[in-house]
């Protein structure tokens, strides 16, 4: 049987990229092939990306003097990083030829279509959905299933959701990754058949040890910051330096972080980048992938939730698992450094949650139609 996955795998994001490695992964460990469609949008691509970022900048984007000044400073950093995870892609990744556009996807051949994990159901960075992550280029009477989707915020207008329910109606089979996608599939009166774990949980601490450069980062104590787009992550991680008198790290793909302070692990590879998470004594991030890894490696960590429209997926899993408290702000607390994480909770729900995930992926893909 030959599964052929369609996920945000392209982003030069580390979450990104490990998600779509573990989706593979366990498709293929339950004895099927599997690849990931190699579909990138040319606005989510080299100069493009700038252009959509300051598109969303009122600071930058008015002005075409600072236009041509941001540009400047981030376009070397933005080829840099896609070169680099370019290379990372084809180094773990099976990829189908390159595809650009909905149409010249018509022409991927598969038993099974699925849609993967991810903000694969929310806004590009143009602001628009994507059809293509829908599978709309699939011919009727193919089985489509969706395993682990997000919608990446909760806030649509009711033309969207009008769209969206009829774009998932022609689905097979849906799972989601938050509670708030159950909802939202609920809200449209369509079918979810359960709420499942984000792939990178799917493979366990053993599983990721394989990727990992056993002596980087080992033995040492520090802080590891891994900052999306949230400023207080380093606010935060600068008054834990203060009172634990540790070092502060900072795991990232951009340059342009420099100025946030800690030492720059600046695009590490997969492996210097989960040795980092898997050999620190604290993480602090606003990464969903960020706190996945580090329940995954049962580190102790403090969550800094990234903007409000897009904070439901962390939320989620926080509260899967019952580490709602792990959510810190902009002042220290203390409690939260004294009182670690019992694992051994955590770690059971683990467990339980990924043979019920793993038992409906199986589902979606024995299914007969």
């Amino acid at each position: 049987m030959d599964i052929k996955v369609i996920t945000r795998h392209a982003p030069s994001n580390y979450g990104s990229l490990l998600q779509s490695i573990a989706t593979q992964k366990i498709i293929e460990r339950l004895g099927y092939d599997c690849e990931i469609i190699d579909y990138r949008r040319k606005d989510e691509m080299g100069y493009n990306i700038i252009k959509s970022h300051l598109n969303n900048l009122k600071k930058w984007g008015t002005n075409p003097i600072k236009r041509m000044i941001y540009i400047l400073l981030r376009f070397p950093e933005e080829y840099l990083a896609e070169k680099r995870f370019a290379a990372y892609q084809k180094k773990y990744l099976k990829l189908t030829p390159r595809y650009q556009t909905l149409d010249e996807l018509k022409s991927v051949n598969a038993d099974i279509y699925m849609t993967g994990s991810d903000q694969v159901w929310g806004p590009t960075l143009s602001g628009s959905y994507d059809a293509a992550y829908f599978l709309k280029f699939v011919n009727e009477g193919k089985k489509k299933v969706a395993y682990a989707a997000s919608f990446g915020r909760t806030n649509f207008d009711e033309p969207v959701l009008k769209k969206y329910k009829q774009l998932l109606s022609k689905y097979d089979l849906i799972t989601v990754r938050e509670d708030s996608a159950v909802d939202i599939l609920k809200g449209l009166d369509m079918r979810c058949n359960g709420q499942v774990l984000d792939p990178t949980l799917l493979l366990g601490c053993d599983d990721w040890e394989k990727f990992i450069c056993k002596d980087y980062m080992y033995g040492k104590k520090y802080i590891l910051v891994y900052q999306l787009n949230n400023a207080q992550v380093s606010e935060y991680a600068k008054m834990l330096a203060m009172r634990t008198k540790l070092p502060v790290y900072r795991v990232t793909p951009y340059f342009h972080q420099v100025v946030s302070g800690g030492r720059m692990v600046l695009l590490p590879t997969i492996g210097k980048f989960l040795s980092c998470i898997k050999n620190c004594s604290y993480l602090v991030t606003d990464s969903f992938h960020g706190i996945s890894f580090a329940i995954n490696f049962k580190k102790q960590f403090m969550a800094i939730l990234p903007k409000e429209t897009t904070s439901t997926r962390n939320k989620s899993l926080l509260k899967l698992f019952g580490l709602e408290n792990r959510v810190v702000s902009n002042s220290l607390n203390d409690g939260i450094i004294r009182d670690p994480i019992d694992y051994l909770s955590v770690n059971k729900k683990l467990v339980e949650e990924r043979c019920k995930s793993i038992d409906l992926l199986k589902k979606m893909l024995n299914m007969n139609l």
